[in-house]
C-alpha cells in the first residue's frame, strides 16, 4: 500500500511556561480555524502527488494568541480511543509573523515548542533584538544583506551565551544543596538559526530581497562563512502576487504554458540550482547533501500556494486562507484574549 499523502511531520504537543494563562478559545472560531487547515493541507497534498515533504507555515499575524493556540493545541482523544496507546499531536506547530513586537508577545504567551517564523520585512536594527528575545524562532525569511545576516549572527550567540551562563548558575545551585527545577516540557535546543535569503525574482523595486544571480550567492556564502550561529537553509520569494492572480483565474489552454507555471516561483528554482551549484563546487556542504536538495525553497502564499506546491516548492506560507481576513495594524489584540493578562 502507498504510503498517503502527507505534509512535513510535526512532535507532539508540550505545555508552555504559560500553561498557567487560560485562554479565552471560542470553540465555534477554533472550529472553523480546524476547518480551514484540513481545508488548505487538502489542496496542498491534492497538487503534490508525489508525496513530498511540504511545510505549511501558518501566517498568523495581527490575529490573537487564541487563534493559534486553537490551531496548535491538540484535540482531545475521543471517548473510543484509549488513552493509554493513543497519541495526539498538534494540527499546526509552525507560524509566521511579520512584526517583531508582535512575535516577541505572542511567543511569550504561546508554548515554547511552537516554531515561529519571521517573514515580514527585516529592519537591520531589529535583527539582532529579534534573534536575541525569541527563543522558540526556528527561522527568519526575510534576509536580504550581509548586515541584516550579522546582526541576527550576533543575536543568535548572545542568546545562546545567556542560555549557558543560565544552565551553569542552575548547575552551581544544584551542587550547594538546593532543588533541582524539573526541565520545562517543549524547551527550545539552541542550535544554529536557520534563515533564508529573500531573493526578488519579480524585480519590483517595492519588494526587498537580493539580485538573481552574484548578489545571491554572495550572500549565501557570507552566512556560511562568517556566521557560525546561522544555518543557510534556503531561498524565500514572494513574487508578483498579479502573476498568480493571472494564472489562477485563466489558465493556460497550452499544457506546455500551464507546466511552466508562475514564472517567479521557476526563476527561485533555477537561481537555487545555481547556487548550489557554486557553493559545492567551492567545497561547501549543506545540509541535506545526500539527501535533499541542500537549500529549500520557500515559495507561495495563499493566492498561490498550489501553483507553488507543484512547481517544486518546499514550504507555503497561508495566512488569509486559513484565518480570513486580517484587522488593520494597530487594531489587532496580543494579550487581550488572555484571561487575566491585562492590555
Amino acid at each position: 500500500m502507498s504510503p498517503s499523502p502527507s505534509l512535513e511531520p510535526h512532535p507532539a504537543s508540550s505545555s508552555s511556561s504559560s500553561s498557567s494563562l487560560e485562554m479565552k478559545i471560542d470553540p465555534s472560531r477554533a472550529s472553523h480555524l480546524l476547518s480551514q487547515l484540513a481545508i488548505t493541507k487538502s489542496r496542498i497534498r491534492a497538487a503534490n502527488p508525489s508525496n513530498r515533504p511540504v511545510r505549511l507555515v501558518a501566517v498568523s499575524k495581527l490575529k490573537p494568541p487564541s487563534d493559534i493556540l486553537s490551531l496548535y493545541q491538540a484535540p482531545p482523544p475521543s471517548s473510543t480511543t484509549s488513552t493509554s496507546t493513543s497519541t495526539t499531536s498538534p494540527p499546526q506547530i509552525h507560524f509566521g509573523e511579520n512584526y517583531l513586537q508582535e512575535l516577541q508577545s505572542k511567543s511569550a504567551l504561546l508554548p515554547h515548542s511552537i516554531r515561529w517564523h519571521f517573514i515580514g520585512a527585516l529592519q537591520t536594527n531589529k535583527c539582532r533584538p529579534l534573534a536575541e528575545t525569541v527563543p522558540g524562532l526556528w527561522c527568519v525569511e526575510s534576509v536580504d544583506t550581509a548586515k541584516k545576516a550579522d546582526g541576527l549572527e550576533k543575536g543568535r550567540a548572545n542568546l545562546k551565551k545567556n542560555g549557558e551562563k543560565a544552565k551553569e548558575k542552575g548547575d552551581e545551585e544544584e551542587e550547594e544543596g538546593g532543588e533541582k527545577k524539573e526541565e520545562e516540557e517543549g524547551k527550545v535546543e539552541l542550535g544554529p538559526l536557520r534563515v533564508c535569503v529573500q531573493v526578488n525574482t519579480s524585480g519590483e523595486e517595492s519588494k526587498s530581497g537580493t539580485a538573481p544571480g552574484a548578489d545571491t550567492f554572495a550572500l549565501c556564502k557570507h552566512i556560511l562563512t562568517t556566521c557560525p550561529h546561522l544555518r543557510l537553509h534556503g531561498l524565500m520569494t514572494i513574487g508578483a502576487i498579479a502573476r498568480s492572480q493571472q494564472k489562477q483565474q485563466h489558465p493556460s489552454s497550452n499544457p506546455e504554458e500551464e507546466e511552466q507555471g508562475n514564472e517567479d516561483f521557476s526563476t527561485l528554482k533555477r537561481v537555487r540550482d545555481e547556487v548550489l551549484r557554486d557553493l559545492r563546487g567551492e567545497g561547501f556542504l549543506l545540509e541535506g547533501d545526500g539527501e535533499g536538495q541542500g537549500l529549500e525553497l520557500s515559495m507561495g502564499m495563499s493566492e498561490d500556494f498550489e501553483t507553488a506546491v507543484r512547481q517544486g516548492s518546499d514550504e507555503v506560507r497561508v495566512g488569509s486562507g486559513i484565518f480570513g481576513e486580517r484587522p488593520k495594524k494597530g487594531d489587532e489584540v496580543v494579550k487581550g484574549d488572555v484571561a487575566g493578562g491585562g492590555g
